[in-house]
């Protein structure tokens, strides 16, 4: 593997309907070509405003035979993967935003020792609204998805921020970008 500077990875994670994406897509508005964002490889259909590229399972597993991502895990049956471009990236000392999952993030840490972490987190009913007006789920599954809530931990030494994006986009945006800026001056 290239010397990368891991220090120059922000990798954004939190619960379904937090609203990472739309926080993203605030940032990626505001800094243009400063940070790179990482593409998501993704074994579901686009939609919903979510930036990432849709592969059918076999082309996922195709792409981790090659070697292709950096990172990449499952969950609730999808499979999500962020490219090896990743590296080249921080390699060249760009700042790069990965949207990636909590349950991953021990690891990511593991390949990425100095990544800064952002956990997107919102209220619960927050989080059921917008996951109804998703329309992924029926109401059961919703409730199910917020009574199963995972904790994640991280060791003491990881750098971490949490935002509660439960009000105005712009006040965690601005929560967001400030997180960017710290990375791009690291």
């Amino acid at each position: 593997m290239t010397e990368v500077d891991s220090t120059k990875l922000i990798y954004v994670m939190g619960p379904s309907g937090a609203g990472k994406d739309s926080l993203l897509g605030f940032a990626r508005e505001r800094v243009g070509a400063q940070v790179m964002f990482a593409h998501r490889y993704i074994t579901r259909a686009v939609g919903d405003g979510e930036n990432h590229i849709a592969l059918s399972h076999d082309e996922f597993a195709t792409r981790i035979s090659y070697g292709l991502f950096a990172m990449h895990w499952e969950s609730l049956g999808l499979r999500y993967g962020i490219g090896i471009e990743l590296d080249a990236w921080l390699a060249r000392g760009m700042p790069v935003v990965v949207n990636g999952s909590r349950q991953h993030a021990q690891r990511a840490l593991e390949r990425y020792p100095d990544a800064r972490f952002v956990h997107i987190d919102a209220t619960p009913s927050v989080l059921a609204a917008r996951l109804a007006r998703r329309g992924r789920e029926d109401a059961r599954q919703i409730e199910a998805r917020l009574a199963r809530r995972p904790a994640f931990e991280l060791p003491s030494h990881a750098h971490v921020v949490t935002i509660d994006n439960s009000g105005m986009l712009a006040d965690a945006g601005a929560q967001l970008l400030n997180a960017l800026t710290l990375a791009e001056r690291a």
